[in-house]
């Protein structure tokens, strides 16, 4: 499997993934499509499908131009809101491209017809593409769901995936994420430690993008949520309500975060 990274807008990433064996290929969020069609020009690839993850402008405002100009593609998205929409997944949904298997997780809260596309190749680590659900060291704004919905989504679903599944994610958002990912958990050296290594980055003008599972159980605030409630709780029974409710506390200081 290939993965080729394309800033879109201000601060989107769209991306190309390729079956090496077959040249098939799939585009996530193609926001814009004259760049996408250019990439598939220049690499020879066969543009199969478009995986949307949620209906967002910035994510799926260009699927109508894409599509018209090959009309061939089946658009993958989680509701009827998807532009140009042909198939409507859900949850546990699977196909190919090429062949590379593709596997649809359910992750609404952003969106409530949020898809991430868990995507793997017979060999190599498997990649997953999350929209606006995982950010690297963050997470969407809860703008259709609830904070019960995104701790399923991130720490259930997205979570359950192999340590070692690549983690694609729908904007450059990582150093922001990162300090304010130090202000509530302050005592984390993995934090300190990438959010220097993700400043350098940023100044060489390179995307930060992948993260991995296992770094974002390491370093994300949203996906520690269980951790953070033991730390801030040291005397309590650690219930689920009580992970929820920082949850939903850890997403309003977000909201209103500065960094």
């Amino acid at each position: 499997m290939d993965v080729t990274i394309l800033p879109a807008l201000e601060d989107n990433y769209m991306y190309l993934i390729t079956d090496k064996a077959t040249k098939s290929a799939a585009i996530v969020d193609p926001v814009n499509p004259t760049l996408v069609l250019e990439e598939v020009a220049k690499r020879g690839v066969s543009l199969e499908a478009v995986l949307t993850t949620h209906h967002h402008w910035d994510h799926a405002g260009g699927n109508t131009q894409l599509k018209e100009s090959m009309e061939s593609l089946e658009v993958y998205g989680g509701d009827s809101r998807v532009d140009a929409v042909t198939k409507i997944v859900q949850d546990g949904n699977s196909f190919n491209i090429g062949t590379l298997k593709v596997k649809c997780l359910f992750t609404p809260c952003h969106t409530t017809g949020h898809i991430c596309y868990f995507v793997s190749a017979d060999s190599g680590p498997p990649a997953v593409f999350t929209g606006d659900t995982l950010f690297v060291a963050g997470c969407g704004r809860f703008f259709e769901g609830t904070p019960d919905q995104m701790y399923k989504a991130l720490c259930k679903v997205l979570a359950g995936l192999p340590d070692e599944t690549k983690v694609y994610c729908g904007h450059e958002y990582t150093v922001t994420n990162l300090k304010f990912a130090r202000t509530v958990d302050p005592l984390n050296q993995d934090v300190i430690n990438k959010l220097s290594w993700a400043e350098g980055k940023r100044r060489a003008h390179e995307p930060t993008i992948p993260s991995t599972i296992a770094d974002e159980k390491k370093t994300n605030p949203f996906m520690r949520v269980e951790d953070l409630t033991k730390i801030q709780h040291p005397q309590e029974s650690i219930s689920e309500k009580l992970v929820i409710d920082m949850m939903g506390n850890i997403r309003r200081q977000k909201d209103s975060f500065r960094g």
